[in-house]
């Protein structure tokens, strides 16, 4: 069958009436699941996991995944909207997200960033149609070099997140890795400065991390003060939409955002979104002509993360449906959910 026989069967299958339910069924969940800071679609298809067992294959999987795309929009309207990221990967969206809030513009970020996931997903979708074997024969070439250099260049491109001094930006990220050490070392079994204390077995959880940073923050320093009168600004629906301005703006970032999240999502194990977001907002702030305007609700901010966290998404069902080996630990419960039914990548 050729590539356009493959898509029509997709979409015939796609498209029928019990899949879109089971797919409405999955992304509201996750997006109320994404909205709720602390939970994480990890925690909701973990749960939601045995219901598939009673469901037909494909549409289970259809929920599934649902619950996933889901819940990175959620994560992101509670970034935008009250500065705490309901995922790891919409952390960044806080950045930029939450000062449009205070300028009155939530509408436009929170319309911005269903069309920057729509666009990073759907450049990701026909990349995982035309060219899933050869960037999966691409990703098997990555060996332990490869990946430590992609890891020290997201850790690099966090680092420059920070305003003024880069001093701080390198302590912030070897605090960063002080914290990520704690927990059970993945090769080896050896628990990692967990002082006995059965709680951090696990390591400490990056959205509690972000929630204390930008959360609680935020309502410590919000107490007493007289609340924002862009905040209290009546919401219409043409006050939601998106500018020229705003459109233009946020072209090229998605398309950047997309490619990004795209590289980063074929490589097995790699972060997924979390990293392909913070890596796109490096390069936005490193190419943009304003780069001032980042950090205090710049268009770019937000539409370039949120392409890349879900490019990476999308393109992470490569390594997965490919290879049989899962881009992250969202892929690694879908294909357990494959194996259960019979499917072997």
């Amino acid at each position: 069958m050729t590539v356009v026989d493959n898509l029509m069967v997709g979409l015939e299958t796609a498209l029928t009436f019990q899949n879109l339910i089971y797919c409405l069924i999955g992304v509201t969940v996750g997006m109320v699941v994404g909205v709720l800071p602390g939970i994480g679609h990890l925690t909701a298809i973990s749960l939601l996991l045995p219901l598939t067992f009673y469901a037909p294959v494909t549409a289970g999987l259809v929920m599934l995944a649902g619950i996933y795309y889901g819940a990175q929009y959620g994560g992101s309207i509670a970034s935008i909207m009250i500065n705490m990221p309901g995922t790891a990967s919409s952390a960044v969206i806080c950045l930029d997200g939450y000062p449009m809030t205070r300028q009155g513009k939530a509408g436009t970020a929170l319309i911005i960033t269903p069309i920057a996931s729509f666009g990073g997903s759907c450049i990701a979708i026909l990349l995982l149609i035309l060219l899933s074997p050869p960037l999966a024969r691409a990703a098997l070439s990555f060996h332990s070099a490869d990946y430590f250099s992609m890891m020290a260049l997201g850790l690099v491109a966090a680092g420059t997140l920070i305003q003024g001094s880069k001093f701080i930006g390198a302590a912030s990220v070897a605090v960063g890795l002080l914290l990520g050490i704690v927990g059970t070392d993945v090769s080896s079994g050896t628990m990692r400065f967990t002082f006995g204390a059965p709680q951090l077995f696990d390591g400490i959880s990056i959205v509690v991390i972000a929630m204390a940073f930008f959360g609680v923050t935020e309502v410590m320093t919000s107490i007493g003060k007289v609340r924002d009168h862009a905040l209290n600004a009546k919401v219409t629906l043409r006050s939601m939409m998106p500018s020229r301005k705003d459109l233009a703006e946020s072209r090229f970032p998605i398309l950047r955002g997309s490619a990004v999240g795209s590289a980063v999502g074929i490589l097995p194990g790699a972060g997924g979104g979390s990293m392909a977001a913070f890596m796109a907002y490096a390069v936005e702030k490193r190419l943009s002509r304003t780069p001032e305007k980042f950090g205090n609700g710049a268009i770019a901010g937000i539409s370039a993360p949120e392409a890349a966290n879900n490019a990476a998404a999308q393109s992470a069902f490569i390594p997965t449906l490919t290879l049989g080996i899962p881009g992250d630990a969202i892929m690694a419960l879908i294909l357990g959910a494959l194996l259960v039914h019979g499917i072997t990548p």
